[in-house]
């Protein structure tokens, strides 16, 4: 990454929900300055740092690096009042998961270039994971998008479509899952009797320093659960419940794929959506 990292200007961010605003509050812990950051949604809610309107027509001149961050479901809508804007040097980053690069190019035939980003909701800490993938010719353009994205985390760039589905699929979804783990977790600290702030703490702390420990060691997950566990102990009698059969192995295999099929469905439908116009906006 470069020394001095610097948002390209003018940067516009088309909506700006969960993970729009997760980039945001990234980039601004990492001191980035966001005056080169224009926001335009209906709502004009204010974002610190940032310039928020309403429409497209005062978001001002023709962006450099445009972010879509709005629901696949409105591309249809939005990308028809959009284009107009997008001119030959914008390069257009879309966070519209499932939205195939052919789709989008459809829709924005000028941009000088266009990147599928899958980063997941960790990038609000700069503890990120983002996939990149794009049509975008030339290695300084390529550095200078993934800069951004690695200032967030972990970033990088994907052979193909089908790899970043992929890790969306993990990364993406994951931390919804991981959540769902450390609820169960506290719940059943709570029903061995623990309050439920000390089993809530408890568990996000033994994740939280497992996946640290891991990830400053390199040391593998079979590794650890092995280094845990005594022969005939009661973390190996756990442990003989989680591997039975492989049920865990099995039940997060079903989640991916379900993340993943869902994947399938919104690319469809993009794909679906005709190139018309559409009511604005504002």
């Amino acid at each position: 990454m470069s020394e001095i990292l610097a948002i390209p200007a003018p940067t516009w961010f088309v909506g700006c929900g969960n993970m729009g605003g997760a980039i945001l509050d990234g980039w601004r812990m990492g001191e980035l300055n966001l005056s080169p950051v224009t926001v335009i949604r209906p709502s004009g809610k204010a974002i610190d740092g940032a310039r928020v309107v309403t429409s497209f027509e005062q978001a001002g001149a023709t962006p450099k690096l445009a972010v879509l961050a709005f629901k696949p479901q409105k591309l249809g809508e939005i990308a028809p009042q959009l284009a107009p804007f997008i001119g030959a040097e914008t390069i257009v980053v879309s966070l519209l998961a499932g939205v195939e690069l052919a789709t989008l190019r459809r829709h924005f035939p000028r941009s000088l270039g266009i990147v599928r980003a899958t980063p997941n909701l960790p990038v609000a800490v700069r503890r990120g994971v983002t996939g990149l993938y794009g049509d975008l010719t030339g290695g300084a353009l390529k550095q200078q998008v993934g800069d951004l994205f690695v200032a967030l985390g972990f970033a990088m760039w994907m052979a193909d479509e089908e790899k970043l589905g992929a890790l969306g699929a993990v990364a993406g979804a994951g931390p919804a899952y991981v959540a769902r783990f450390i609820a169960a977790l506290a719940k059943a600290g709570v029903a061995r009797g623990l309050s439920e702030e000390i089993a809530a703490t408890l568990a996000l702390e033994t994740v939280l320093g497992t996946a640290w420990m891991a990830a400053t060691s390199g040391e593998s997950m079979d590794s650890i659960a092995r280094r845990v566990a005594s022969p005939k102990g009661t973390t190996q009698a756990g442990l003989d419940v989680l591997d039975r059969e492989g049920v865990l192995d099995q039940l997060v295999s079903i989640t991916i794929e379900a993340a993943a099929r869902r994947g399938a469905e919104l690319a469809e439908e993009a794909r679906a959506a005709p190139l018309a116009e559409a009511p604005r906006l504002s």
